[in-house]
């Protein structure tokens, strides 16, 4: 009787960690009863989601040409790019055409299987021990990431945590710019929650994908755009070398290397205007 008595306290001991530790709590879904109010236009996507955006500039019924931005990781639509007056003229004189696409420190998957394994472990051996834990969590165990996000024992991640000596010179200068603006931007991306927010991106980026990415062909067979990655190479967060491996596997990639450039390049105004300009032009005209 006594055995029983232990393995039921044992069950509900494990259920009431379960549900208070381990589950992350529903998502506060702009539009609906408790959640945020929506605020912006939004396409409704084929699994129900929605997809919220913002125009700037010219409406897009009225405008010639398009440049389209999708937001990074930890943070939102209202993400504030501007172009100079010179880049704008630039951008009235492109022809009607795909200008291509620029990916900005875009993710590397230390578990994609193309990547030699000495060279994956040598990148991930010098992330922080934080983040070591937090990239094995997201891949191997997902269910348990929300717990190590939220757990107060152990520091579980320099970038959502914003820890300044992991960034360089450069970023630390971009954090200083932006830092009036960090806290309230920061409330408006995760006011979803931080699970729905955050977490879950971090287990889509560094789980188990079905494909690899370095097997895809390009997408502009004739040449007629191309395709830009553009990377700091001090970057404490995207590895140099996983993306210079990425780039040398797909050779139609055009990459580009800010040697004294960092995780933040996107915020750098003169980087910016060089990303677009490299986009729009790439003869380099």
């Amino acid at each position: 009787m006594l055995t029983k008595a232990v393995i039921v306290l044992l069950i509900s001991l494990l259920v009431w960690t379960y549900q208070t530790i381990i589950q992350p709590p529903p998502p506060n879904i702009c539009g609906l009863p408790g959640g945020p109010p929506v605020t912006s236009p939004r396409i409704k996507l084929s699994d129900g989601r929605y997809l919220a955006y913002r125009e700037r500039g010219v409406a897009k019924e009225k405008s010639e040409f398009k440049i389209i931005m999708v937001h990074g990781f930890d943070n939102s639509k209202d993400m504030a790019l501007v172009a100079s007056q010179g880049m704008e003229r630039v951008i009235r004189i492109q022809i009607a055409r795909l200008a291509g696409a620029a990916l900005v420190v875009p993710i590397v998957n230390y578990w994609w299987p193309s990547f030699p394994c000495h060279l994956s472990r040598e990148a991930y051996k010098r992330q922080l021990k934080r983040d070591q834990w937090k990239l094995r969590i997201a891949h191997y165990v997902p269910g348990l990431l929300y717990w190590w996000m939220s757990q107060k024992w152990f520091p579980s991640s320099s970038y959502v945590e914003i820890v300044p000596e992991v960034y360089g010179n450069r970023d630390k200068e971009i954090l200083k710019m932006m830092s009036g603006t960090l806290t309230h931007n920061q409330t408006v991306t995760r006011q979803q929650g931080v699970f729905e927010s955050l977490h879950r991106d971090l287990m889509v980026g560094f789980g188990s994908w079905d494909f690899d990415p370095m097997e895809l062909s390009n997408p502009f067979p004739h040449n007629e755009s191309f395709v830009h990655i553009w990377q700091g190479f001090e970057d404490p967060l995207v590895p140099v070398k996983l993306q210079q491996y990425v780039c040398r596997k797909l050779q139609w990639i055009r990459y580009h290397e800010v040697t004294d450039g960092g995780h933040l390049i996107m915020y750098d105004t003169n980087l910016f205007e060089a990303i677009l300009r490299e986009l729009l032009l790439p003869s380099g005209v």
